[in-house]
């Protein structure tokens, strides 16, 4: 297997059964000593928690009965061996251990680790050892358990969660489901999370994506290609320090036409913002040329705001045709209501059969009636814009991520990019891709307008929906974790991210300013 620097994004991510297996893979058919693999983990989690937290006063390691468990006691041995004042409670009791959980149980034991099972603890119970502690690392449960934690594991969370401590969790945070990133019940909230073999999907997106802090991956190098398990990655993991070598580089004689022509179709009565903030997302994301099809009312504050568009005030919908005949890309659906001004809109959109980005309101009118089914286009539900596409509740959506995205790509076609926490995108000729990123800024009406107006963009330049698609989530999450840090999570609008693309994409265009860069 062949090793990874800990601190780079893996690239294929796993079900939970997938890693298991590669685990028994390993074991069974390559001849890897489980043990040795058990503590060749352990020792991986005690660099991290060395490497975040450099000296703690005092670590509690909470232990379940599996090989999560096992980890924990391994983590426990190596901290006292370096002088670490640590404590074990076995969550799980100690006398149900079994096999390598056994063994790391005893190994702990014999470095002289206290042990205490969870049942038998005195006066002040787990209360009184939180207090104690300054670090918890979390061993209680691992990614074969599905469904709600169980008492005492759901206490435990709650107290652990409660205390306010940082915690190492070892894998996963205990509760969470490591392929979907859903939690049933109770789930471990974690600073740093250091997970092994191979990376699980849940990790990055759904509940996974704000539970589990900053994530770690270790390969433990063990000299075997997983490859041979026969086991294929559920997801790819792109974030924008991969996607942004991709964008092609500028040829000095380049002009306008050579990048687009994108028509941002937005905006009813009251909603004029949206249209314009697409619009001046598709502009700063590059397009050669960009047009805004809207409402009269909102031409004079469209110019205002950013005067390089071409700015259209729409009566009706017969009057769009003209306009789509000189586009190459349509972003349709911002701020468009669902009012028969939105629905003629729409329908000219797809009768044009050009490539469009479909957001919100169109989205909803898709909803509504018999949806049209098309390669052509890129749809950029939230939750509960894809809820109604397919019929079912958000919390059916939220379950499993990636499985709501390659649903509604197999019902609809073309590319659908799920937003929320992770970005999930799936299109019919790859694997999934989960786009990590963001921040809690985020959260705030006019971001989805932004992402439809850098898609647009982006569709225009790369003239590949999948591409643009990931590139454009990358994109927007990477503008917004670089704004948050001059406006701050509860001061961020989405002019703000705006107004950070271009130093974004400065950035990007470093990385192909060589003699050998790719050209047009």
């Amino acid at each position: 297997m062949p090793m990874r620097n800990a601190n780079s994004l893996p690239e294929a991510l796993y079900s939970a059964d997938s890693v298991r297996a590669i685990d028994r893979y390993l074991i069974d058919q390559q001849g890897v000593d489980g043990f040795e693999l058990m503590q060749a983990a352990a020792r991986a989690a005690f660099r991290q928690l060395l490497r975040h937290w450099s000296a703690p006063e005092s670590v509690l390691v909470l232990c379940g009965a599996g090989n999560n468990g096992g980890d924990g006691y391994l983590v426990a041995a190596n901290a006292q061996r370096h002088g670490i004042p640590v404590r074990c409670i076995a969550i799980a009791p100690t006398g149900k251990l079994t096999g390598d959980a056994l063994n790391a149980l005893n190994r702990a034991r014999a470095e002289g680790v206290p042990v205490d099972d969870v049942g038998e603890l005195g006066e002040g119970g787990l209360e009184s050892h939180l207090g104690s502690a300054t670090l918890v690392v979390d061993a209680m449960l691992g990614t074969g358990v599905t469904g709600e934690p169980r008492e005492p594991f759901s206490g435990v969370i709650r107290q652990v969660n409660g205390s306010g401590l940082p915690v190492l969790a070892l894998d996963l945070p205990s509760g969470l489901d490591a392929t979907t990133g859903s939690a049933a019940g109770e789930v471990i909230r974690a600073s740093v999370t250091v997970t092994f073999i191979g990376a699980k999907a849940g990790l990055y997106t759904g509940v996974g994506a704000g539970v589990c802090g900053k994530v770690v991956f270790e390969a433990l190098d063990t000299g075997h290609d997983i490859s041979g398990s026969g086991r294929q990655p559920l997801a790819r993991l792109q974030a924008w320090a991969q996607c942004k070598a991709q964008l092609p580089a500028r040829r000095l004689d380049a002009h306008k036409g050579h990048f687009g022509h994108v028509l941002v179709v937005a905006g009813d009565r009251g909603f004029g913002g949206a249209g314009i903030m697409a619009a001046e997302a598709a502009s700063r994301a590059g397009a050669g040329l960009v047009s805004l099809a809207t409402r009269p009312e909102h031409v004079t504050a469209a110019l205002t705001r950013c005067p390089s568009l071409m700015v259209h005030g729409l009566i009706h919908g017969s009057e769009l045709p003209p306009l789509l005949a000189k586009a190459d890309v349509v972003v349709c659906g911002p701020g468009m209501g669902k009012s028969a001004w939105g629905q003629q809109m729409l329908q000219q959109v797809e009768q044009s059969g050009l490539p469009r980005v479909l957001d919100a309101d169109a989205l909803n009118l898709m909803a509504g009636r018999v949806p049209v089914v098309s390669d052509s286009h890129v749809l950029t539900p939230h939750p509960g814009e894809a809820a109604r596409l397919l019929g079912c509740d958000v919390a059916d959506i939220e379950a499993d991520r990636v499985s709501a995205a390659r649903r509604l790509q197999t019902t609809l076609g073309g590319v659908v990019l799920l937003k929320g926490a992770g970005t999930v995108i799936a299109s019919d000729s790859a694997l999934p891709v989960i786009v990590p990123g963001g921040n809690p800024g985020l959260a705030t009406g006019g971001m989805g307008d932004v992402l439809s107006g850098i898609a647009g963009a982006l569709l225009a330049q790369l003239k590949e929906p999948r591409k643009a698609t990931v590139m454009a989530a990358a994109l927007h999450l990477a503008a917004a974790d670089l704004a948050v840090q001059s406006f701050g999570y509860m001061g961020l609008t989405p002019t703000d991210v705006i107004s950070t693309l271009p130093k974004v994409l400065r950035d990007a265009e470093q990385v192909n300013s060589g003699d050998d860069r790719e050209t047009l």
